[in-house]
């Protein structure tokens, strides 16, 4: 329970690498990604993987 960032954040507190997703949008205005990934670039200890998937 409680909110997906936060729950993500504690799960990779001693982690090396966190990987994280975004889906693929076709926009005119750029890439885009979700609060959680957003959340968890900003907050997380270690360094963060940004994955595009569909």
């Amino acid at each position: 329970m409680g909110q997906p960032a936060i729950q993500i954040l504690d799960a990779a507190s001693t982690a090396a690498l966190v990987v994280v997703g975004r889906r693929i949008r076709h926009s005119a205005f750029g890439t885009h990604i979700g609060p959680i990934t957003h959340a968890v670039m900003h907050h997380a200890a270690a360094p963060v993987a940004v994955i595009a998937h569909e």
